[in-house]
């Protein structure tokens, strides 16, 4: 098949940030066929960087990129098998990820309700373990298909393969750009246990006045929550949670509790707590008579309802932002002597 293949072109439409940087070639793939055909063309143009995009909702766009920019386009959700328990679907990495999540729901294949509305496509779930209300991918997670670019070679991944952690998997330190996600496959339950306890999912339940759990119910709870406190990218740019929770020893948090009782955390099962990130800039600022929450410096800012999502209210360019990204990082660590990670990915 010819791809287009197209030159300075551009990114603002494929970038949640609506950063305007440009890729000096950029092409749109959607089988794995069609990506070994676009590396051969890569090759002959010299040892260009290449970037893999999908839905452009984890990334910060920093500079123009001056290698090639390749879109995931690969479609299509299909059910495997299924046993007395479990359904296996598999869908393409270039679809939706929350349209995944609503086919699901439409089908009764319980396990991803608490991950609805999360933006981005379903090929980089695994690349950040996703997670959101007390559920990660890697509960439900099967295997995936990935293109070994260098051996030109589709291989399989299990979830022992994938080495998930808190927003973290083997693909965040493989050698960048040589495996491709492709599919990914999932194991969702036909009996739905609800995960009602995390956040304000229970309130939410009540509010609505839901007597008997559902999980199209949870979706729609967890849709209502994220819709309230999170900017509509189409609106706002913004690439979601920027930073992720740190985890801190358990000492560490109750001197941290005992000096700041309002702060909120969550005991792991190696002995940490997981601190909330956007409680910590709330209550830091560039000073200490003005918080992070809502400041503004030209047109990159800290979103009004919820401190973790930096945004872009129009013209930042992706400099500003990652700027105002490190002053939070270092107004944090200042004051509460806890490092803030960033769970976007900057290019």
């Amino acid at each position: 098949m010819l791809m287009q293949i197209q030159e300075n072109i551009s990114l603002r439409p494929y970038n949640t940030f609506g950063m305007d940087a440009k890729a000096r070639y950029f092409a749109a793939f959607s089988s794995a066929d069609e990506l070994l055909g676009l590396n051969d063309r890569i090759s002959v143009t010299g040892n260009l960087p290449v970037m893999i995009l999908g839905g452009g909702s984890n990334i910060l766009l920093t500079k123009d990129q001056e290698g090639w920019v390749l879109k995931n386009e690969i479609r299509g959700v299909q059910l495997l098998h299924e046993d007395p328990d479990h359904i296996y679907v598999r869908a393409g990495a270039g679809e939706s990820w929350h349209g995944l999540v609503m086919y699901c729901i439409e089908r009764n294949w319980a396990g991803i309700e608490n991950l609805a509305l999360i933006p981005g496509c379903v090929g980089a779930a695994p690349m950040q373990n996703i997670g959101a209300y007390g559920v990660e991918l890697k509960d439900v997670f099967h295997s995936l298909e990935a293109l070994d670019t260098k051996k030109r070679s589709v291989v399989t991944f299990t979830l022992s393969d994938c080495a998930f952690g808190y927003r973290d998997s083997f693909f965040k330190h493989s050698e960048p750009g040589r495996y491709v996600i492709l599919s990914v496959t999932l194991k969702l339950s036909k009996h739905p246990v609800f995960h009602v306890s995390y956040g304000a999912i229970k309130e939410e339940l009540e509010k609505a006045g839901v007597k008997a759990y559902s999980i199209k119910a949870i979706a729609d709870a967890v849709i209502r929550i994220r819709s309230s406190k999170l900017p509509d990218p189409a609106v706002t740019g913004n690439a979601g949670s920027f930073f992720k929770n740190p985890s801190i020893p358990a000492t560490q948090f109750e001197v941290l509790k005992t000096a700041y009782p309002e702060v909120s955390g969550y005991p792991a099962a190696d002995g940490t707590v997981k601190v909330a990130a956007g409680w910590l800039i709330e209550h830091s600022g560039p000073d200490e008579n003005i918080s992070w929450k809502g400041y503004r410096v030209g047109d990159a800012g800290v979103h009004p309802r919820q401190a973790l999502v930096l945004v872009n209210y129009g013209k930042a360019n992706g400099e500003a932002i990652a700027a105002l990204a490190s002053a939070i990082q270092s107004s944090v660590f200042l004051k509460y002597n806890i490092k803030l990670e960033k769970e976007v990915n900057f290019y």
